[in-house]
């Protein structure tokens, strides 16, 4: 957390910046463990301060600002990183300001609470050396649904953990997997070589229809409050969540069931056993 549901509406939420002049970069004062930030402050300025930002991407769960010249600042969430336009949930948790002109958004921030977040800016080769050369997936709203099923129809992973391989399909985390599965119908403990091409067709356009969703939505806040869009407001889409975080309680879609918890690569997984059942 944040997904790609969340990013997008991060990337969306800061479209005002489009046209914008960056004056400075900054790293801003802070307490809390450092995040990582390169290059170094002296060198990322001399690569942007004075260019105007071109257009805003998504790559995956990254926001991408890209400038007239092709170098893009790369912000990366991680677990709780925000990308915002506005006053931050907290001052203390600030990490980088990028400080505008010409446009009425004067500056965009990055406030990540854990830390755990990025921000770099690469040149053009770097970023095509760096990110798209294998290095990610195909988007999870781009890839067909002929490519999805040939990228995991001979892996002997269990199906949940598969999916979260940003090497194979960029964008899906922890939550959306558990969502797209009960959906679809598919145990998440079931063998990627093991599922039909009609299982893995069914999961592909089960991923679509969840993700466009919660974009509408603007994503998941979920108890802990930490994520928001980039005017520093709540998603709407943890109230449509069928099984995440809902153990123990009555399956929605079968409503004779309870959803259940379990734990795979050191993740939690919620299904609902009659509707999920394991062949």
């Amino acid at each position: 957390m944040p997904e790609l549901p969340e990013v997008e509406t991060m990337r969306r939420g800061i479209g005002a910046i489009q046209n914008a002049t960056i004056i400075a970069a900054q790293r801003t004062p802070c307490s809390k463990r450092p995040i990582a930030i390169s290059p170094p402050m002296g060198s990322f300025n001399k690569r942007i301060s004075g260019k105007k930002i071109e257009r805003i991407d998504r790559l995956g769960k990254r926001v991408v600002v890209v400038t007239e010249d092709g170098h893009r600042v790369i912000f990366e969430p991680r677990m709780t990183g925000l990308v915002l336009i506005t006053q931050p949930p907290t001052i203390e948790h600030l990490r980088f300001r990028l400080r505008l002109k010409d446009c009425d958004v004067k500056e965009l921030l990055f406030w990540d609470r854990r830390g755990l977040g990025n921000v770099s800016c690469l040149t053009d080769a770097q970023y095509q050396q760096k990110l798209l050369s294998g290095k990610l997936g195909p988007d999870a709203l781009a890839i067909s649904e002929s490519e999805f099923c040939a990228r995991f129809k001979s892996s002997g992973r269990e199906v949940k953990v598969a999916l979260l391989d940003q090497a194979a399909v960029a964008g899906i985390g922890n939550l959306y997997a558990s969502e797209i599965l009960h959906l679809a119908g598919v145990h998440p403990q079931a063998r990627c070589n093991r599922l039909s091409v009609g299982q893995w067709n069914r999961i592909h356009q089960r991923m679509v229809e969840v993700l466009e969703l919660a974009i509408e939505y603007e994503g998941s806040t979920l108890s802990d409050g930490t994520y928001r869009n980039a005017l520093n407001k709540s998603g709407g889409y943890q109230n449509e969540h069928r099984v995440y975080d809902r153990a123990g309680q009555q399956c929605p879609t079968c409503v004779q069931a309870e959803i259940i918890r379990i734990v795979q690569c050191q993740r939690s997984t919620f299904f609902c056993k009659r509707c999920q059942k394991k062949r």
